[in-house]
């Protein structure tokens, strides 16, 4: 019998825990057991709906056959659009040049990556981290290294910490504000403090920026806009803030005060062509959505933040998990107390809670597995009947195991 075909070795380190624990729960649900998704951001699946001017704008596209290629950058308009809406809401300058739009912020991450990191560079992530920050760093070659954020000061990161770990290896600092999956919000004091650090070693900031308008105590604060003279790669997208997760439509831009990222932003553009264009009538919706009305923003925003309130209350109520207030995005990431005595890791934690309760989280050390072991992270997306049902069946189990 001929032996099996070996994959290459760069696929074997691509692990994405937010979907990876999928497949237990579909096993139970294939058994007859109803289970409860709290493990995947996506409004869309609850009961937030994508604004109809983006639907009406999409319909409109394709009814008037605009279904050919376009341009492997990106629709000038939507381009423009892009860069009107960042001067608006964010502050930034920049230009349609400096734009391309990208299938979701994940190929945009994946082309970032791809233009930046060769074998034994080293990229500075965010511990705990959105996983293909991770998966991607190692896909090419480079090794990610995970710096410190401070739990107990709602995951600021720890300057001091980043400082330690620039080598001569470091390519990149990467910034996830509102972060995924902790909830933080970076002021403006920490991302101007590591900015400095990025001028002073001559690394490039990859902020990703999704979450940009879903922020409640805090203000956001867009690194380019903070970060004047440092080169910034940013990653933004209309999944979120504007409820159209299935479209896969994002982009990147780049902020480039001295010019010194031509090179990398034509590697980008290159990729963006052997790949042939994003889907272009969905592009016709996204310049919709930045040009249309803004009112679902704020609705949303509310909607949010009521769930937010309830849900980081209800589950520091549950003896033997903490929870540090989320102050954007729509996640939490408590502590459980007890991983390494009750549960040897927080991922038999989060399965054997999936099976006896069917409730589905992802274990915090799928987001890092040195600052995010014994911890899990939740989404507050379904309405509070739904998270009220969720974290009692997390209570009625932690009680069964002596919290």
């Amino acid at each position: 019998m001929k032996a099996h075909y070996t994959a290459a070795k760069r696929a074997s380190t691509i692990k994405y825990a937010i979907r990876d624990v999928v497949k237990y729960a579909k096993d139970l649900e294939e058994k007859g057991n109803k289970i409860c998704y709290l493990n995947i951001g996506d409004p869309v699946k609850f009961d937030f709906d994508t604004p109809k001017h983006l639907k009406s704008a999409l319909w409109e596209a394709v009814k008037k056959g605009e279904n050919w290629y376009g341009p492997s950058e990106g629709l000038l308009k939507l381009r423009k659009a892009v860069c009107r809406k960042e001067k608006r809401i964010n502050g930034i300058d920049i230009s349609p040049e400096d734009v391309v739009v990208t299938s979701g912020v994940s190929e945009g991450i994946l082309f970032t990556m791809a233009a930046l990191i060769e074998g034994g560079d080293e990229v500075l992530v965010p511990g705990p981290t959105y996983p293909p920050y991770t998966s991607y760093s190692k896909f090419f070659g480079g090794t990610p290294i995970s710096y410190r954020t401070i739990e107990e000061e709602g995951w600021r990161p720890d300057i001091a910490d980043i400082k330690s770990k620039i080598s001569a290896k470091t390519k990149c600092i990467v910034l996830i504000s509102p972060n995924n999956p902790c909830g933080a919000v970076y002021d403006s004091r920490t991302i101007a403090e590591i900015s400095e650090l990025a001028n002073q070693n001559d690394l490039i900031i990859l902020s990703d920026e999704i979450y940009d308008r879903i922020v409640y105590e805090e203000r956001f604060s867009s690194a380019a806009r903070v970060a004047k003279n440092s080169s910034v790669i940013g990653l933004n997208g209309f999944s979120k803030v504007y409820l159209a997760t299935g479209w896969r439509v994002g982009y990147l831009y780049f902020h480039d005060p001295d010019g010194r990222l031509d090179v990398i932003k034509e590697s980008v553009k290159k990729q963006a062509r052997i790949r042939l264009c994003a889907n272009t009538p969905i592009q016709k919706a996204a310049i919709a959505a930045l040009d249309g009305p803004q009112d679902h923003i704020k609705q949303m925003v509310e909607k949010l933040r009521k769930r937010r309130d309830f849900a980081w209350k209800r589950l520091n109520q549950i003896e033997g998990i903490t929870c540090s207030k989320p102050k954007g995005a729509f996640y939490l990431f408590p502590r459980v107390h007890g991983i390494g005595q009750r549960w040897k890791t927080d991922r038999e934690f989060v399965l054997e809670v999936l099976r006896k309760t069917g409730v589905l989280f992802v274990h915090g050390s799928g987001f890092c597995e040195t600052y995010g072991a014994g911890h899990f992270r939740s989404v507050f997306l379904p309405p509070v009947e739904t998270l009220t049902h969720a974290f009692n069946l997390l209570e009625q189990f932690m009680e069964s195991k002596g919290s």
